[in-house]
């Protein structure tokens, strides 16, 4: 049965705060951005930052030369830039840490962090992303790396 636009319409981003929410698990306490935000407006920050740390994450994976998956071990700092009138622009600083699993496998949230003693396997980044989350749509605006900047 094909989907009729009224019930389907709000499918996507539904569905994507779901898969999303599983980062928060990872990153605790403190991994809200920080700033003015307070009420209503706090809580939309709290819902679509999530999603804008996994798509950072995600652009980073993509654009490595690494075929390891790296995810992330904490968020450093965050803040939201501005507001605008389609959206937000955040910055936040992540650790990222190496995983076992290739970066194309399926199951990256799952996969153990890779333990090495003579390799540093944790990276720092600054990413900076316009988020437009009513309309479900993400731009990496700025990052920088530490030691294994994505070229």
């Amino acid at each position: 049965m094909p989907c009729q636009q009224w019930r389907c319409r709000w499918a996507l981003p539904c569905a994507l705060l779901l898969l999303f929410s599983g980062l928060q698990i990872l990153v605790t306490h403190g991994w809200g951005p920080q700033g003015e935000g307070h009420g209503e407006d706090q809580t939309v920050l709290d819902l679509y930052f999530p999603a804008t740390v996994e798509y950072a994450l995600h652009v980073y994976n993509l654009k490595s030369q690494d075929s390891n998956a790296y995810k992330v071990v904490r968020v450093l700092r965050s803040w939201r830039e501005q507001m605008e009138a389609n959206g937000f622009v955040f910055s936040m600083e992540l650790e990222l840490s190496r995983t076992r699993c290739r970066k194309f496998d399926e199951d990256i949230d799952n996969c153990p962090f890779q333990a090495s003693p003579n390799v540093n396997n944790t990276i720092t980044c600054l990413f900076t992303v316009h988020t437009d989350p009513w309309r479900t749509k993400f731009q990496l605006l700025n990052n920088t790396c530490s030691e294994s900047s994505i070229e």
